[in-house]
Order: C-alpha cells, then structure tokens, then sequence
C-alpha cells in the first residue's frame, strides 16, 4: 500500500494569521533569545546604556528573522508511505517505509519527519533529515507491533522545518494516511478427519451437473466443440437429435464456522482473554478448512453471516483461496462483542438447509442457549463444540475448581444431540483440542456412544 501527497513547508504569506503561525513556532531557545533581547532593551533603556541596547536588540531580531525567513520559505516536499506488509497476525511485526521527495528548486534546511501512529503500535518515529537537494530524496523505515488484533490508522505524515539556528520550527501535515490491519493468530492444525465428515473437494459422495467430471446417464443436446467419443446413440435414436451423455463434478463440501460473540458470555479482556482465544480458534479454522478445500462460511450468535460468493460459502483449494481467508481474517480483525444474550439468531440461519460439517466456539451457555445449540445439531453433518467457560480464565490453573454440576449437565445436553464437545482451558493449544476432537468423534461414530470430553 502506497500513498503520497505533496505539501509546502512553507507558504509565504505575510498575513496576522501568518505572523502568529511563525511566532509560535518559536522553540525554547528562541523564546529565551526574544525574552533576554526585550529585557536588555529594557534595561539599556532605563540606565542610558547604548550598547546594552544594541546587544539586546540582536537579541531580540535574531529569532524573529529566523522564524520570518522560515516561514517565507517555499519548500515543496512530496512523502508517501509503504506498508510491508499491510495485513499481519497479533504479535507480528510490520515495516512502514518513508519516503520525502524535494520537488522544488531549492534544497531544503534541517528537516524532522514525524508519523503519527496510535499508542498501541508503540512509539510514535521521529527522523531528523539533513539537507535535502533539489529533485532529491531520502528514505526511512520503521517498525510496528501490535498485540491487540484491530484495524490502526497510520498517519498523516508530519514534516517539521527548522532554522540553522534552533530558533524556530514549523509543522506541515500532509493529508493522507494508510491502515494497518492486525488479524488474529492462525494457528496449524492438524489434518484430521472426523468421522461423519464428508469429504472435500474431489472426493465427495454427491454430484452435481458441471462441465467437467465423469459421466452421467442424463444426456443432453448436442453443442458445438462437444467430444464425439460422448455421444449417446441411444437417446440420439430416441429424440432425432444428435444427443451427448452429461458431464458432472463432486459436489463440494461445506463448513460453518459459528463464533459465539455474545457479550454476557465471556468475562476478561486482553490479549490473553476467553474471547481472543474463541477468535483466533475461529481463524484457524477457516483457514484451515479453507485450505482442505472446503465451501466455508463465517457465522456468528448474530445471524450475520460472511457467504463469500453465493449462500455456500467461500470456495477452497480454488485461486481466490487467498482472497477469501484475507476478506474472513478482515472481519476477524474488527469483530467484537454482541448486544445479544442467546443463540436463536444463529440457530434460524442453520436450519435453513445441511450445513454440513458444523465447528462452533462457544462462551459460557446456560440451560436455555444450551438447548438452543443442541437443537443447532439436526441441520449438520458433523458438529464440534468448543465450550470455554470463562471463568477459568480469570483464575490461575490452581485456584480453578472442578466442573460444576450445571456445567457438566450442560455439556451432557450437546453430547445428547451429537455434539463432539471439547472443553477449552486456560492457555490450552488449539491443535492439540483439534486432534481430541477428532478422537472424540471418531469413538462416537465407532461405538455409538458419548465423547470422552
């Protein structure tokens, strides 16, 4: 990402508003020079002393040249900004390039160049530029970090002038600015398969009419640049038209990914909290499938959902793969609580039709929003809860007693309806749940019985 915008150091005018822009852009030393010429003055003045006074209006004039001759200097100072890159994970590092152009005829004095970034990237840069030639450039860099997902404007730029002597400074600000994107931590997962699954991309059981594939007893008419070797002599005889045997594709696979967002349903915040932790599990998981080559979409308690193109999904192991996990870690990166109190709204959108493989991260559920997400399970093929009960999170791993009776009867309801249930402890690693997960599953598909967790 690249912007620029060209600004004067200065503008010339000579205009009260100008003199007061110049007055105070006086620095300490020279308000201290401004001060001690007028008190010499002054002072001369009163004892009659010539050359007290001469001395004291040098003192005086010299800063209020100085700020009058910066001021009146035409300086055109081109600066654009360059992200690498512009969209990074939660404790990764950026680098932002700065480049300042001279475009006029005059080289520029001592220059300071400032960019403005919010408290959270870390300190804001200074760079101090020497002499700057005419039609020259200079070029600096710097680095952000951000622990905090969230989308951060960077910018404007700032260019400070000052004199040879320190007597004056003055700011321009150019006016355009770029945006950092701080997307959650995608952690690897393992390649599992969970039993009830149904496949991805190419190895489906379920077809569909496309224009490639294996053959399909369903003939259609004849097109131009069809294959001869397709020709269905039988139904050709039938009709009187010259008949090819259909072309059909696997159907592909699809995944929801729910990220329950609800408010009341986490306690904590930071870094380190109950609800990063829900949503960076929920990137890693579209990423993830997304890369399996699955059709996934993002959902959320609210019922807003992220399609991609048309209502299943976003396609994997396609050349938009890319795009779409960038559009989905977008959101991610914005995301936050809801105003909502229960899942009904989520649980409207999923009975619209088989969602197939159902992965959802769930907050603290009470009896009610439990039977709402085990009602969730009727309309997928499989369905893996990961339940964090975020009370844990605010104890250290000592103080964290057992699982409550009202928990545990509330897991039992998901496992009841055919959830894989996976609880979800303080600082636990997403992909060692992930493969528990997938045990759990496939124990239940095996004997028909509960999940082990």
């Amino acid at each position: 990402m690249t912007t620029g915008g060209t600004g004067r150091a200065a503008d010339g005018t000579d205009d009260k508003g100008g003199v007061r822009t110049a007055l105070a852009g006086l620095t300490t030393r020279g308000r201290s020079f401004l001060a001690a010429g007028v008190a010499a003055a002054v002072c001369a003045y009163v004892l009659g002393q010539s050359d007290l006074l001469r001395v004291g209006l040098l003192l005086a004039v010299l800063p209020l040249v100085c700020a009058t001759v910066l001021y009146r200097t035409r300086y055109r100072v081109a600066g654009s900004r360059r992200l690498s890159p512009a969209r990074v994970p939660a404790a990764g590092e950026a680098r932002v390039h700065l480049r300042i152009e001279n475009v006029s005829r005059l080289p520029t004095g001592l220059l300071m160049l400032q960019d403005r970034v919010p408290y959270v990237l870390g300190p804001r840069p200074r760079f101090v530029l020497d002499r700057v030639e005419a039609g020259g450039r200079r070029e600096v860099s710097y680095r952000v970090r951000s622990d905090l997902r969230g989308r951060y404007p960077l910018g404007p730029l700032q260019l400070r002038l000052a004199d040879p002597f320190g007597m004056c400074e003055l700011t321009r600000s150019f006016s355009t600015y770029d945006t950092l994107t701080v997307i959650p931590r995608v952690e690897p997962l393992s390649p599992v398969r969970f039993g009830g699954e149904a496949k991805g991309y190419g190895d489906g059981r379920q077809r569909s009419p496309a224009l490639a594939g294996e053959d399909d007893v369903i003939p259609r008419g004849y097109r131009y640049g069809d294959d001869l070797r397709r020709v269905h002599w039988r139904s050709t005889a039938r009709y009187g038209e010259l008949m090819v045997r259909r072309e059909e594709q696997p159907q592909r696979s699809r995944c929801t990914v729910l990220l329950d967002t609800r408010g009341v349903a986490y306690a904590g915040a930071g870094r380190d909290s109950a609800f990063e932790w829900a949503v960076s599990g929920t990137a890693s998981v579209l990423v993830h499938m997304l890369e399996r080559g699955f059709s996934v979409r993002l959902l959320t308690d609210t019922g807003s959902s992220l399609p991609g193109e048309g209502g299943d999904g976003f396609a994997g192991a396609s050349q938009e793969t890319a795009d779409a996990a960038g559009l989905m870690m977008d959101t991610l990166a914005v995301i936050d609580h809801s105003d909502g109190t229960g899942l009904s709204r989520a649980y409207d959108v999923l009975r619209g039709g088989n969602e197939g493989l159902l992965v959802a991260f769930f907050g603290d559920l009470d009896e009610e929003q439990a039977t709402v997400a085990a009602k969730m399970r009727h309309r997928s093929g499989g369905a893996i809860a990961f339940v964090l009960d975020s009370g844990t999170w605010l104890r250290e791993p000592a103080d964290v007693p057992g699982e409550s009776d009202d928990s545990a009867r509330r897991l039992r309801l998901l496992r009841e309806a055919g959830w894989t249930v996976v609880r979800v402890p303080r600082g636990a690693a997403l992909d060692t749940l992930w493969r528990a997960a997938d045990h759990s599953r496939s124990g239940l598909t095996t004997t028909g019985g509960e999940g082990t967790r």
